[in-house]
């Protein structure tokens, strides 16, 4: 069935009218070949592929990169070289099936390697089974919100991450105009970072304390402006709109222009550390120090309690969902599943129940008789796992849906604390305590990036028209898959490099959870005062109307990053309003966003190649190394080129995006 659209229809952004329905690109009674052993044993590939190469390179130099839009491309550039018509939805599955590689290391390397970094040790089944069993529970616990995110929410939360991924998807089958217009901008964009990432001809990120005037007000009251000028994070922010990318960004502002000077003012007298991770006095650290050392703790409060807002206000969503597993359940359900159009099946909650059941099971086992040897706190462990995943799984997942970044180190940070908390209380601490707490922490940070990721995934296949219980099926087999091929790598590389000592690897996530967790088993006290001020933060702003997970993730997020999604935002709302006339300010929205897909898709490839040429040491060839000015990048001078292209190609988007008639 040859596919008639070459776009996606008008209404895929934008809030439904009353009565008015979303028709996927591929018809819902004229669905196109899916599961196919083409999808399957590419998604497969890609899944082994890029877990190997994800895990490699960010415990190597320390760059975590999402494989979602990298294996989009190459799946449709697959499909065109082999000639494959009406590969649309194969490529969706494959894309899903092989998105479960970044997702589970993100999981396995924000943790798992600091079992070994705290001189301890982790077999291989311990490393797979926390990431499996992590990666089952966040797609079973995801799987009831569908309806309600890509659904119910439509046009609600912009999905930047799946919006590119789509645009990809669309533009490889579709070809034409929108093809050209996708892959000018990968090209643009993806040239731009990669000479930043690679050849260094001008500085990532633009400080204010480049201009002399401003780098007073830098060393003196910590006050310092920070932007990443990457082509990719640019069109983030376009995506994201100017209302979430204005919000993210009042939270960062807070954090930076507020927090940040207040702390030095009131604490660069002080002749003590004060905290449990602080190792420089506060008159001796810079902004930069103060904000990772005290104030990012508060944005991690601000999250915990916007989840748990989010979960009271979801009561009914959550219920409504747990009423129908039982309804199923208890056969009181009858045949109105399959009265259902097929872009609307999901898995059928009585399967989801008895998922999660068994996976529970097995985590108790696993705790058991793989970790801890103690039913009791095999037990404790069990709850902290289902309880924290079950209630954080819609914060990464709205998280994901309003700015494609999720917190979920922030939140296996929260984990690992509460965990070694209770963990003491029943007795347990010291080594076995330590690596008890981080395998906890392993599992329940792999279900909240599952949980993230995969709602990027049934998004994808709403706007396309894929089979939801396709891609809910065949996604357990892409993690069982991610999960062998992270374990494996993580142990060779602690056999090949380690993680501890001179020429070990970077592992720097790892490293931030090895250094929170020490303490806590030796009964020091967490920040939890910061914790309060940011919950305390969330629940005002619930009060008076503002998103407070959008805040409270900026106020979490580095301000380098959050910086260039507010000048997305403000392009996209020049881009739309500018004109009179109300279809051209649609058309010219829509190029936007396929300008602004293929900056992220560009610069997401390209990132990947940039790093395994770090790997390889690229830089370190003759004929190369000329070429190459990372000190000049540092610089002020480079900065301050790094501002001046980054204006250049914003003005180029701004431009590109109007040229429409």
């Amino acid at each position: 069935m040859e596919v008639n659209k070459t776009s996606l229809p008008e209404n895929a952004y934008r809030p439904l009218q009353e009565g008015e329905v979303y028709h996927p690109v591929v018809p819902v009674d004229k669905p196109l070949p899916e599961i196919t052993p083409y999808s399957l044993i590419w998604g497969l590939f890609y899944a082994a592929l890029f877990s190997m190469a994800a895990a490699y390179l960010g415990l190597k130099i320390g760059q975590v990169f999402e494989a979602a839009i990298p294996i989009a491309i190459l799946a449709v550039g697959t499909s065109v070289f082999l000639k494959r018509k009406n590969a649309m939805s194969e490529n969706v599955i494959i894309q899903s099936i092989g998105a479960a590689s970044g997702v589970v290391v993100a999981g396995a390397i924000f943790t798992i390697p600091a079992i070994y970094i705290l001189n301890l040790d982790a077999k291989f089944y311990q490393i797979f089974l926390s990431s499996l069993f992590g990666g089952i529970l966040g797609i079973l616990f995801l799987i009831p919100f569908r309806k309600y995110f890509v659904q119910e929410m439509h046009g609600q939360f912009p999905f930047p991450e799946a919006t590119a991924t789509t645009e990809v998807l669309v533009a490889g089958e579709a070809g034409g105009d929108q093809a050209k217009v996708l892959l000018k901008a990968m090209a643009i964009g993806g040239l731009y970072d990669f000479i930043i990432g690679t050849f260094h001809w001008w500085g990532e990120v633009f400080e204010s304390r480049a201009v002399p005037l401003l780098s007073t007000l830098a060393d003196k009251w910590k006050l310092v402006f920070r932007l990443n000028v990457g082509a990719a994070v640019l069109g983030l922010g376009y995506i994201v709109g100017l209302k979430y990318s204005a919000i993210i960004a009042a939270g960062s502002f807070v954090s930076w222009f507020v927090f940040v000077p207040l702390v030095h003012f009131f604490g660069q007298h002080l002749t003590t550390l004060v905290g449990s991770t602080a190792t420089t006095l506060i008159s001796e650290m810079a902004a930069e120090d103060i904000f990772f050392t005290y104030v990012r703790h508060i944005g991690i409060g601000g999250i915990a309690c916007a989840g748990i807002i989010g979960i009271l206000k979801s009561s009914k969503i959550i219920g409504g969902a747990m009423k129908l597993a039982w309804a199923e359940i208890t056969g009181k359900h009858g045949d109105s599943r399959k009265a259902m159009l097929r872009t609307e099946k999901d898995l059928s909650m009585g399967v989801i129940a008895a998922g999660i059941a068994l996976t529970a099971l097995g985590i108790l086992l696993f705790f058991q008789f793989g970790v801890v040897h103690n039913w009791l706190q095999a037990v404790v462990g069990l709850l902290i796992v289902l309880v924290i995943s079950f209630l954080f799984t819609t914060v990464a997942a709205r998280a994901i849906a309003i700015v494609g970044t999720n917190p979920v180190s922030g939140m296996t940070l929260m984990t690992l604390i509460l965990s070694s908390l209770i963990l003491v209380r029943i007795g347990m601490s010291g080594p076995t305590g330590m690596v008890s707490a981080l395998i906890i922490g392993g599992v329940v940070c792999t279900a909240l990036s599952m949980a993230g990721g995969f709602i990027t995934d049934l998004k994808i296949g709403y706007w396309l028209g894929t089979t939801p219980v396709n891609q809910q099926k065949y996604k357990f087999l892409g993690t069982l898959v991610a999960a062998a091929s992270v374990g494996f790598v993580i142990m060779v590389l602690n056999e090949t490099y380690g993680f501890v000592g001179q020429g070990s690897l970077v592992a720097p996530q790892a490293n931030a959870m090895a250094a929170v967790i020490k303490p806590l088993m030796s009964n020091q006290p967490a920040p939890w005062l910061l914790y309060a001020v940011g919950a305390i933060f969330a629940l005002i702003l619930q009060m008076i109307g503002i998103p407070p997970l959008a805040f409270a993730l900026g106020m979490y997020i580095p301000l380098e990053l959050n910086t260039p999604l507010l000048v997305g935002g403000i392009i996209a709302y020049l881009v739309s309003t500018a004109s009179k006339d109300e279809a051209l300010n649609n058309r010219r929205r829509e190029k936007g966003t396929l300008i602004a897909s293929g900056f992220i898709a560009g610069g997401a490839i390209m990132g990947v190649i940039s790093a395994f040429l770090k790997y390889l040491e690229f830089d370190q060839l003759g004929f190369v190394t000329p070429i190459i000015t990372a000190v000049w990048a540092e610089s002020h001078g480079g900065q301050l080129l790094a501002l001046g292209c980054f204006t250049l190609i914003c003005i180029y988007f701004i431009r590109a995006a109007k040229k429409t008639r």
